[in-house]
């Protein structure tokens, strides 16, 4: 992209940031199209050298500036944090084409209220470990830029994108209460699709949650292996996540339950089992294959190891980047695992809705192309283990698998009692 624009405008100035620069910014300094890297956060440098540039003074005392000095050398400062977050205006929402991102007729709008993670994760960039401070702002102003979403730009969903929303109980049933208050019957929904982490729900927490407006829980386990979490670094919410589970059917909350797949050092049979730790629980299931962030500690190992992808394009969940205790085919056939999983699940739910409402045997109301395509399709994946898709022409077809990871998911199966999610 800064080449492209670099063809079009050489005289523009590239300047780039986020978690990838601040952590190897003479790797990203490498492209001559890039003229500066802003290390840490933006707010605090990019004012002060959009002014530098304009005025045509220096830059060398710029707060996390990186750049190229006449003699050739890079000039390369430590990470610029945020004090006080309060201090920054509110997003500049009257320049989002809030018509791009709808849901249910109304808008969507993402809100961050921190910064950073208190956790110290090996596989994230921001927490504890990785440098950057955690900070919060202030309930009072994070409701202002709600209130502003919805009443200026008709927002109707609300996602909290925060690595620990709940983490601060106190501070949470603030803004929770100043949203009832405020909002009491209007029909907003709020999710926190980051995760929450389970431990720091409990009852008064999550009948807030459901009288504000939330109606799932986006809860992180991680994993179910002991040692795979302490690997991770990762607290043991195993207990707690089943106690999140049940105050979310109390409460008439769905929820999704995340773990991480393919990670350095984790075996495919790991992530099967979490698979049907999930299939026995009231959840949807949300896999995520691991992918090695710069400036994570997994980053770091995975070099060591030397199975880092060849280049940063490769370094992304969707490229099921690593091909280590858990092959690439494995990954693949985890997610599709998933996905099976969730459909298995969604039969179930359609089930328990109609049992009993009319004189026709349980199944029979799954009409539907899709559906009966699916159903199919299931039938005989259960009874062979082969993971079929199917394509425009109605062609069906097989997809390369672990054949022992099938397998030994449909065994599994025969050994819990599948759960839906309502």
């Amino acid at each position: 992209v800064a080449e492209a624009v670099k063809r079009y405008h050489p005289a523009c100035k590239i300047v780039v940031g986020g978690h990838h620069p601040t952590t190897l910014p003479l790797s990203a300094m490498e492209h001559p199209a890039i003229d500066f890297v802003l290390r840490g956060e933006g707010e605090v440098s990019l004012p002060l050298l959009a002014k530098a540039l304009k005025a045509g003074t220096g830059v060398a005392a710029i707060p996390g500036i990186v750049f190229r000095k006449q003699d050739g050398s890079v000039q390369v400062d430590n990470p610029a944090w945020m004090e006080n977050p309060d201090l920054l205006p509110l997003p500049a929402g009257h320049l989002v084409k809030h018509s791009f991102y709808q849901r249910k007729n109304k808008s969507s709008v993402v809100i961050v209220t921190s910064r950073g993670c208190p956790l110290k994760c090996t596989y994230c960039s921001v927490g504890a470990s990785s440098g950057l401070p955690y900070r919060r702002r202030t309930a009072a102003s994070v409701f202002r830029e709600l209130e502003i979403a919805v009443t200026r730009y008709n927002a109707g969903f609300i996602d909290f994108e925060d690595e620990n929303l709940a983490w601060d109980k106190k501070w949470f049933l603030n803004l929770l209460q100043r949203i009832i208050n405020r909002f009491n019957g209007t029909r907003l929904e709020l999710r926190a699709m980051n995760g929450l982490l389970p431990s720091s729900l409990d009852d008064e927490t999550v009948q807030a949650m459901q009288a504000a407006g939330f109606k799932t829980l986006n809860l992180s386990l991680g994993s179910t292996s002991r040692a795979r979490l302490e690997r991770f670094k990762r607290p043991d919410v195993r207990e707690a996540f089943n106690k999140a589970l049940d105050l979310a059917e109390t409460c008439g909350l769905t929820a999704v339950g995340y773990v991480i797949a393919g990670a350095p050092y984790q075996s495919a049979q790991e992530s099967l089992a979490d698979l049907l730790f999930l299939a026995a629980r009231r959840v949807l299931a949300g896999l995520s294959i691991f992918y090695p962030a710069p400036g994570s500690q997994d980053y770091e190992l995975c070099r060591t190891l030397n199975i880092l992808p060849g280049t940063f394009s490769l370094m992304r969940s969707s490229a099921l980047p690593l091909s280590h205790t858990t092959t690439r085919a494995q990954a693949a056939t985890l997610l599709r695992l998933a996905r099976i999983l969730n459909f298995m699940k969604y039969l179930k739910d359609l089930d328990s809705a109609t049992a009993g409402t009319a004189n026709q045997p349980a199944g029979s109301h799954k009409s539907g192309h899709r559906i009966d395509t699916g159903l199919k399709l299931l039938e005989m994946f259960l009874d062979d283990g082969k993971i079929r898709g199917i394509t425009p022409d109605n062609q069906i077809f097989e997809h390369d698998i672990s054949t022992e990871l099938t397998r030994g998911f449909i065994r599994g199966l025969k050994n819990v009692q599948l759960r839906g999610t309502c």
